[in-house]
């Protein structure tokens, strides 16, 4: 028997997910932006307790978690979306703005789910090429939205490039965008941000009922394992849109109590980001040692052009017969490229001795 599919599975790519899931022993884990600090304890019991109830479903509307957003950014709980992780809400918004013949604009490289938006719901997608300096070309980006055009992508910081543009900059390219299309910014890194104050584009929220932030408790939060992610939105029928799209229950019992406890330590994430920065200054610096000159990271990863843009297959096969993750640049949208996630510090120290070596 031969199974017919809908023309969408022939066209979606395969996510380029991390490798060395399956692998076992130490491994010095680069590969995946998450955080290398494991949850709080306060977070591990309250997703335990959730465990507790496992039996009965989730809240469907969680409540909880969106009243502890709204009070932390001041944002009304219906302006808020919850959703299976960051990807979960992004691929939503997509099937609830794009049809055959209608515009998607995002640059690129950008984050590798993008492409599926296109692929699963068969609009056309219009890549934008990064500026010089591997962030998002903002002039080029405006000209290319059209009548057909119903969203706009930024990824600020941007993913994998570790980049990232001020928010006035960001504020006057909206001004040139029709209220119409809705103008996604993805900030699935703005904790690391030091351009500007990771609140700051809430203001915007305000202005532009057409926008959608989209955060996530994956990256300094330190919850990846738990998919739970978040849309402030500027109007409620965005939100109403992204909610009544997706199958009920998508967010487990355990990532909403872990999210909504995670919220109540602000301390924490001052605490990762403190480190973040630390290490991305002295991973920069010590990557110029060897030669390389990493973008100009505002993330809690970097992204790098190697020497010999031929070797790049090459020095991630010989990280990780060292024990070493990291992802190669060409899964991502540049081939003689690589992206690196900061570590602990040994972790990053290893990183960087093993690197000098095979150069």
């Amino acid at each position: 028997m031969t199974l017919r599919f809908s023309a969408a599975i022939g066209r979606i790519p395969v996510y380029p997910a991390g490798a060395g899931y399956a692998r076992s022993g130490p491994l010095v884990r680069l590969e995946s932006n998450e955080s290398p600090y494991p949850p709080l304890p306060a977070v591990v019991a309250a997703a335990a307790a959730a465990l507790e109830g496992a039996n009965r479903y989730p809240d469907p509307a969680n409540t909880r978690l969106r009243d502890a957003l709204s009070a932390r950014y001041g944002v009304p709980a219906e302006l808020i979306a919850i959703g299976n992780g960051s990807c979960d809400v992004l691929l939503a918004l997509g099937e609830a703005l794009l049809d055959p013949g209608t515009d998607l604009v995002h640059a690129w490289p950008s984050f590798s789910v993008y492409p599926q938006l296109e692929a699963a719901t068969g609009a056309r997608a219009v890549r934008v090429p990064l500026d010089d300096h591997e962030r998002h070309d903002l002039e080029a980006l405006a000209a290319a939205v059209t009548p057909a055009t119903r969203l706009v992508i930024l990824c600020n910081p941007n993913n994998p490039t570790s980049t990232a543009l001020p928010l006035e900059r960001i504020a006057a390219f909206l001004e040139r965008v029709p209220p119409e299309v809705c103008v996604l910014i993805d900030e699935a890194y703005c904790e690391f941000n030091s351009l500007d104050p990771p609140d700051a584009s809430i203001e915007l929220l305000a202005e532009r009922p057409s926008l959608v932030l989209l955060r996530t408790f994956s990256k300094v939060y330190g919850l990846c394992g738990l998919r739970a992610g978040y849309a402030l939105c500027g109007s409620s029928e965005i939100a109403q849109a992204l909610t009544l799209i997706r199958q009920p229950f998508f967010c487990n019992a355990a990532a909403q109590a872990a999210a909504t406890e995670a919220l109540a330590h602000p301390e924490e994430v001052e605490r990762r980001v403190d480190a973040a920065r630390v290490a991305r200054a002295e991973m920069a610096e010590r990557l110029r040692d060897l030669g390389i000159a990493p973008a100009d990271s505002q993330a809690n990863f970097c992204w790098f052009d190697l020497p010999d843009p031929a070797s790049e297959q090459a020095i991630v096969r010989g990280l990780a017969e060292q024990g070493i993750l990291v992802r190669a640049g060409a899964a991502l949208g540049k081939a003689g490229a690589l992206r690196v996630s900061f570590g602990t510090q040994q972790d990053n120290e290893r990183f960087l001795e093993v690197l000098a070596g095979l150069l």
